[in-house]
């Protein structure tokens, strides 16, 4: 087991905008940065460690151009939104499932850690803004994420956020992912939202 924390990332996502964002995906897509210069490599990393280090990336398609689409604003998003179903909304709690299928899975066919992290944030978003009054921002001060097992390939993933606490600043929301045909706790998540102020003009 291991841990990935993201902290002091600004959520731009107020609501969980599931398929209301994808009925009209017409984003205009931005063209291909210009390939970024040869890196500079320390005299003092063995030629064969760079050439370890440049095979492991290729292997995981770092050399690969990106899909057409791919560089559109908020494709990652739309990636996102276009797997997950939201099956309940209560206050306090959100429920949704999705199938892992091959655009969301890691060289291994498991569940990529970087759609676990991305789908635990949107949904403990939707949780904390069933408490959370509108006109206070949230800003996202804290995502722990813990990988305990993996979802394989076509398996059907259950993904429930619970609110844990919720003051005046601060709103606390735990996310578990279990795969639905064992109920086997595959990973979890814990968020730490700042309540604030919304700006005025």
């Amino acid at each position: 087991m291991y841990n990935i924390h993201i902290s002091n990332t600004l959520i731009i996502l107020s609501s969980l905008e599931h398929n209301q964002h994808m009925k009209n995906p017409h984003n205009t897509t931005t063209p291909m940065p210009p390939t970024a210069a040869p890196a500079t490599v320390s005299p003092e990393v063995p030629p064969e460690q760079v050439a370890l280090f440049d095979r492991f990336l290729s292997s995981l398609g770092n050399a690969a151009e990106l899909p057409a689409g791919t560089t559109s604003k908020d494709s990652f998003s739309d990636l996102i939104r276009g797997f997950v179903e939201v099956d309940r909304i209560e206050r306090g709690r959100v429920s949704c499932s999705f199938s892992v299928k091959p655009p969301i899975v890691n060289p291994y066919k498991g569940l990529h850690g970087g759609v676990v992290a991305s789908v635990a944030e949107r949904v403990s978003t939707a949780c904390a803004r069933t408490v959370v009054p509108e006109d206070r921002e949230l800003f996202l001060g804290e995502l722990s994420t813990s990988y305990l097992s993996t979802a394989p390939l076509d398996a059907e993933v259950v993904v429930v956020a619970s609110l844990v606490r919720s003051g005046r600043n601060i709103t606390v929301v735990s996310v578990e992912f279990r795969l639905k045909q064992t109920g086997k706790l595959a990973y979890t998540a814990h968020a730490t939202f700042f309540n604030l102020p919304g700006s005025k003009l």
